[in-house]
């Protein structure tokens, strides 16, 4: 997608092309083999396809400029792909697109992520939700938004959009909100790579470290999430199953941030991941400095999310109660995560029969399967006792 929408110049036009040359693939390959350069093979073939249709379907000022197309032709190859993907982000991240059309748009062109499962994230129907990108993409071809990583000066507009659109990548990969495995590694890998790309196209900029930090702290657990397929909670995990050359790497680049004392919430949630990397045992985590993290963050980015996680903690000092008091009065109704928290804390606090009926709430709720069968078993627990 990103390199034809570089040749091409027409987002709607590239998705297009991919798609009919990821049919022909399907067509073609069982019979003739998977070719040596199969990326390749799509580009190339995606290209050809869409210079067909604008032969054929253009108006003569179209295939005028397909025919220029021809006359200047490029090789398209593989190795392009990185950079352009960069561009892509910042194409899509335009100041002049809506903030949430940015997100949605470069979650469903980059990020693998179905017009569903993005729809699932805004709490939108996936019909306003496809709304949204059509229009989005229509006023990047329409208002000639280039397609390229932007000026020096140009980059702070954008880096809030950009940062957020690759931890999305990164959530989606790590905690996939449907489907039937837990994991998409994929999508992992993808996030942290374009992290260290930012990183290098803005060397220094806390943000960036603090996402690439961030990223690679709770990555390092990816190994020890789920055994035998389960998931397993972070107080539960095998620590001698985490990643240590991610921690480190993560530690060493909260360094770095901590030296430039320009705190922001990427920062300060890679600090509580480090919180929990730093803790040989669960029972050793300091909760007191999580907390702290947590009130810092609800400062400069409060959020709904932020505020649950932050009841959590509240909850591991020893105030269940408290806690409790304030996951009620979180306006989260379609969030299975709530009614899962919910449930754990009424379970603490003895309430058996109101925590089986929040599990049900969280398992309504949730479309992971691996999730769900964990919640099942929380359920099932407490149904048996």
């Amino acid at each position: 997608m990103a390199v034809i929408t570089r040749f091409l110049g027409d987002i709607s036009l590239a998705e297009e092309a991919v798609q009919e040359a990821f049919a022909t693939a399907l067509a073609r390959w069982p019979q003739s083999g998977i070719p040596p350069s199969p990326a390749g093979w799509i580009i190339t073939t995606a290209r050809n396809k869409a210079l067909d249709r604008l032969r054929k379907e253009a108006t003569r000022s179209e295939r005028q400029y397909a025919a220029q197309l021809l006359i200047e032709e490029e090789q398209l190859e593989e190795h392009d792909v990185h950079d352009d993907r960069l561009r892509m982000i910042f194409t899509c991240c335009h100041p002049a697109l809506a903030p949430d059309a940015q997100v949605a748009l470069t979650l469903r062109l980059l990020g693998g992520l179905s017009t569903e499962e993005i729809a699932r994230a805004f709490l939108v129907p996936p019909a306003t939700l496809a709304q949204r990108i059509s229009r989005a993409k229509a006023k990047i071809r329409d208002t000639g938004i280039p397609y390229r990583v932007p000026e020096a000066t140009d980059l702070p507009a954008r880096l809030r959009t950009v940062l957020a659109v690759v931890y999305l990548i990164f959530n989606e990969g790590y905690s996939a909100a449907s489907g039937d495995e837990l994991l998409r590694g994929e999508l992992c890998d993808e996030a942290i790579r374009l992290g260290r790309l930012l990183g290098a196209l803005m060397p220094g900029e806390p943000e960036v470290l603090g996402l690439l930090a961030l990223m690679l702290l709770i990555d390092a657990r990816r190994d020890a999430r789920t055994v035998g397929g389960d998931l397993v909670r972070l107080a539960e995990q095998d620590r001698e199953r985490w990643d240590e050359s991610k921690l480190e790497e993560g530690r060493a680049l909260m360094r770095d941030c901590l030296a430039q004392n320009r705190p922001g919430p990427y920062q300060l949630q890679a600090a509580i991941n480090a919180v929990h990397s730093d803790a040989s045992s669960a029972a050793r985590t300091d909760w007191r400095q999580i907390l702290e993290l947590y009130d810092q963050l609800m400062v400069i980015a409060p959020s709904l999310v932020v505020a649950l996680n932050r009841a959590v903690a509240v909850a591991e000092m020893g105030g269940a109660d408290r806690a409790l008091q304030l996951v009620d009065a979180i306006d989260l109704p379609q969030y299975y995560l709530l009614h899962a928290v919910r449930a754990d804390l009424l379970r603490r606090l003895g309430r058996t029969a109101d925590a089986a009926f929040a599990y049900q709430i969280a398992l309504e709720k949730c479309e992971n399967a691996k999730e769900r069968e964990f919640l099942a078993r929380q359920y099932q627990s407490l149904t048996r006792n």
